[in-house]
């Protein structure tokens, strides 16, 4: 199927301004098609002169005229006339014939899609004819308010120029909506608007009043007042926000509505969201709470850190001493995880910035004083979550610290390239140093690493039992060392 930004690229004649309009249109058309209970086209005129269908609009408050996706379909050349007469008119026009769709009949209305002096396309808006046959209130409000914000779409007056929407307003027509008069007098509130305002503590009818003095009847001294509540209880601009009464927080969104002259009313949207802000705060504490964890936790192991330094300091035996710098160093690279998952919101880490830093951290204890070793990558680790992140970078900090220790111990100067391939979960990195190599044996015809401290043993486990991979030593073609990891992450997404 045919995607919008593909078909609008398509179009010669548009300017970013055209394109712009048009995804504000279809950002913001499923009100209207709510509404109006009714299925909205998009078509645009190709470069050849030929009109296809670039986007369409389901309505959630029926059934749909239409189940399959048509975006990207021609249309037919015996409705092409008509729909080139819709494309010159002036305003809004209705089809002479009813159309059959299935067992359907269906009325078609044509809206011009105008953007400035331009008219960039046609909305078509396909109503059910059966569905007009046992409307009550609801219905007839509804698809009243609903024509007039389809005809403000051939003004140029819809979508709206400068509205600042917030990204948390959510609210749909099926979950409450109030009709305003010029003035902003409630003409109608459906059913869900007014549970709504009973929630946050209304108890007088609402039509045949103000708006705007319902919503601040509900306001009590010391609570938080949105600067953009006067705009949406008067229904004069295009603007949301959430008012919050009662232990009760509803989001409102208004829509000014306009003839040919003047604002004539405003439809307004309103959501009951108490129990969506409420969890959203929980998962904010939890949130936080898991970050003050990860903060404490990375705290007590520098304070362990600390504590090893100090006893390494004290002990008079060189090999005791280094034993505990070496406990240290690792002590130190868990922290360094933790201390990067304390400032996320979830248990995910880029690690390629974590592991830069505790890679520059391995390499300056190890190295002396007058030696200059060099670390270089090729690829990205990606983003991480912390229980892949710590056992992953003390396998590669011990790498890192072999080599330096090893590879490097009669030189002055080193480089060591990392190189990481991902796809999903599996990950490959290969580790190679231009020292001077290591003693190898030859074992099932690969060659393996003949170390057997602790740091390689870290390695061996870390990386077959926790990735279930494996690792291969082997000398380099620069007469190094270089070491292949292949794993699986455990918990990272595919």
């Amino acid at each position: 199927m045919a995607d919008f930004d593909e078909i609008l690229s398509t179009q010669s004649d548009f300017d970013a301004g055209d394109r712009e309009w048009l995804h504000l249109l279809v950002a913001d058309w499923q009100v209207v098609a709510d509404l109006c209970f009714s299925d909205l086209l998009l078509i645009l005129r190709r470069d050849d002169g030929k009109f296809i269908v670039a986007e369409q609009c389901r309505p959630s408050t029926m059934m749909t005229l239409r189940s399959e996706d048509v975006v990207g379909q021609e249309v037919p050349l015996e409705k092409a006339s008509e729909v080139e007469r819709a494309f010159r008119a002036n305003g809004v026009t209705t089809s002479q014939v009813l159309e059959k769709m299935g067992n359907n009949t269906v009325c078609n209305v044509f809206a011009p899609v105008r953007c400035g002096s331009k008219t960039l396309g046609l909305v078509v808006r396909e109503t059910n004819m059966s569905t007009r046959e046992s409307n009550g209130r609801y219905e007839n409000e509804s698809i009243n308010a609903g024509k007039k914000l389809y005809d403000m779409i051939a003004r140029g007056q819809f979508p709206y120029h400068d509205a600042l929407m917030s990204q948390r307003h959510n609210a749909r027509v099926s979950d409450g909506f109030v009709v305003l008069s010029t003035e902003g007098v409630i003409d109608y509130a459906s059913p869900n608007a007014i549970s709504c305002f009973r929630r946050l503590g209304a108890l007088t009818d609402m039509e045949r009043h103000f708006l705007s003095e319902v919503g601040t009847k509900l306001i009590h001294r010391g609570d938080p007042v949105p600067d953009e509540l006067p705009d949406v209880l008067s229904g004069k601009m295009a603007a949301d926000c959430e008012l919050d009464a009662n232990n009760s927080m509803v989001s409102m969104r208004s829509l000014p509505l306009y003839d040919d002259e003047q604002r004539i009313g405003a439809i307004v949207l309103c959501r009951d969201v108490t129990e969506l802000r409420r969890r959203e705060q929980e998962l904010q504490t939890k949130d936080a709470t898991i970050s003050e964890i990860h903060h404490r936790v990375k705290n007590n192991l520098q304070t362990v850190s600390a504590l090893l330094r100090l006893q390494a300091r004290k002990t008079k035996l060189p090999e005791v001493k280094v034993e505990l710098k070496e406990a240290e160093r690792r002590v130190q690279t868990i922290a360094r995880v933790h201390e990067g998952l304390s400032k996320t919101v979830d248990e995910i880490v880029d690690f390629d910035d974590v592991i830069s830093g505790l890679l520059k951290m391995s390499v300056d204890v190890a190295t002396l004083n007058d030696q200059h070793i060099n670390i270089h990558y090729i690829g990205k680790f990606g983003m991480m979550p912390a229980q892949d992140a710590t056992p992953l970078s003390l396998v590669l900090t011990e790498l890192i610290t072999n080599a330096v220790e090893h590879g490097f111990e009669s030189r002055k100067d080193g480089n060591i390239t990392i190189s990481v391939g991902r796809s999903g979960k599996h990950l490959n990195v290969v580790v190679e140093d231009d020292g001077s190599g290591i003693d190898t044996e030859e074992q099932g015809g690969q060659a393996r690493s003949s170390g057997s401290g602790l740091g390689t043993q870290i390695i061996n486990t870390f990386v077959t039992n926790d990735f279930g991979g494996t690792v291969r030593w082997e000398p380099s073609r620069e007469g190094g060392t270089r070491v292949i990891l292949d794993m699986k992450l455990r918990a990272a997404q595919d």
